[in-house]
């Protein structure tokens, strides 16, 4: 494996671990599927449609989402929103979220490490 495939492996796994937390940030009001891969594109965080789909239905399997269906459109759409308990889990994953970030930046300063990845 080359360095270029390394570092493409290890980012996949990276973006799956925030893809949930950046998909749930978004579900506080009902969206669907398609809006809400729109909107996390607006905000830079790319997910393919065969990435979300799935883990939106995890996630409401969970029970950390509900989901209703929209048959008032032409096309029927599915809306999802976070739970009472999806809510409670995103509070503390932000809460985890920002004391990963601290270490992280603290390690990554000591190592002399540029963040902007200009070397």
């Amino acid at each position: 494996m080359n360095e270029k495939e390394h570092i493409d492996k290890l980012m996949l796994e990276l973006r799956r671990g925030t893809i949930t937390i950046g998909v749930l940030s978004q579900l506080s009001s009902p969206k669907y599927g398609y809006s809400l891969v729109s909107l996390l594109e607006e905000k830079g965080v790319h997910v393919e449609p065969g990435t979300l789909y799935p883990l939106l239905r995890r996630l409401e399997k969970q029970g950390l989402l509900e989901s209703k269906w929209d048959t008032n459109e032409a096309r029927p759409r599915k809306y999802y929103v976070l739970s009472e308990v999806g809510k409670k889990v995103f509070e503390q994953l932000c809460v985890e979220w920002e004391s990963i970030v601290q270490s992280l930046e603290g390690l990554i300063t000591n190592k002399g490490v540029d963040k902007n990845g200009d070397g």
